[in-house]
């Protein structure tokens, strides 16, 4: 990770479980990184345990809702002014509602599409063109995706999610074929992890939270921190190395 040290990570999401885990991985790791989410005193908070526990990186906190374009290209004119530009992009942000293909609210379908697709290409265009500008060639692209971007699970409140991880697959690859058009050796990745313990399922089925704790304790689950892990492995890896597809699983659970 010495490449990385000093250089600019932009996490978004970076207010709690992986995006947390992520932000102070990196900055445990000498970088500085733009922790992006609606809920900045989170990361605030955050920002200040990594400075009590001597990090030798940097978080810096940014409030912005990535349903929103304008808030997006604000960030990197903010991140541009301030930091130079971003080295490392982390599209860690994603949510999903329980709305069914067949009768679920359309307004909802719109909201994951919108930050698990859109903001997503939107935060990748802007990376790049921050890296094409100041000429660097070794930045990265990282993708957090889920397993449910290469199998349909047979859960009706999770389909359209899925749709929306198939396309982060899918945009992961068609990103790195651009890039190798563009004759540039900036690398693209996806981590693609199962059942992780955060708050994304409490969340999801938030009026029965009960029941998700449950099936959390009925196997052991990864944890935020094996995603981050898997971030740093992408990041380690020589620069003639292309880490395609990182997918994680539970030992005891195939998903």
């Amino acid at each position: 990770m010495d490449l990385w040290k000093g250089r600019v990570a932009l996490v978004t999401g970076a207010s709690v479980g992986i995006g947390a885990a992520i932000a102070k991985e990196l900055v445990r790791h000498g970088m500085k990184v733009v922790g992006c989410a609606r809920d900045v005193e989170k990361i605030q908070k955050l920002a200040a345990e990594c400075q009590t526990s001597g990090y030798s990186g940097v978080l810096v906190p940014f409030k912005c809702d990535l349903n929103n374009e304008e808030e997006i290209l604000s960030m990197f004119s903010a991140i541009k002014s301030q930091h130079q530009g971003v080295d490392v992009c982390i599209n860690n942000a994603g949510l999903a509602h329980p709305e069914p293909l067949l009768n679920g609210k359309t307004s909802a379908w719109k909201n994951m599409l919108d930050v698990n697709v859109l903001a997503l290409s939107i935060c990748t265009r802007e990376a790049y063109q921050s890296m094409k500008e100041r000429n660097v060639d070794d930045g990265h692209i990282i993708n957090i995706n889920s397993i449910c971007g290469h199998r349909v699970l047979a859960n009706a409140d999770t389909h359209v999610y899925t749709a929306t991880k198939f396309a982060v697959t899918a945009l992961t690859e068609g990103l790195r074929q651009e890039l190798r058009e563009a004759k540039t050796h900036i690398r693209a990745t996806c981590i693609s992890p199962g059942v992780v313990e955060t708050e994304f399922a409490f969340r999801l089925y938030s009026q029965i939270p009960e029941k998700v704790a449950a099936a959390y304790r009925q196997i052991k689950c990864l944890d935020a921190t094996d995603i981050a892990n898997a971030v740093i492995y992408a990041l380690s890896a020589p620069p003639h190395v292309q880490i395609g597809d990182i997918q994680l699983q539970p030992v005891e659970r195939n998903l």
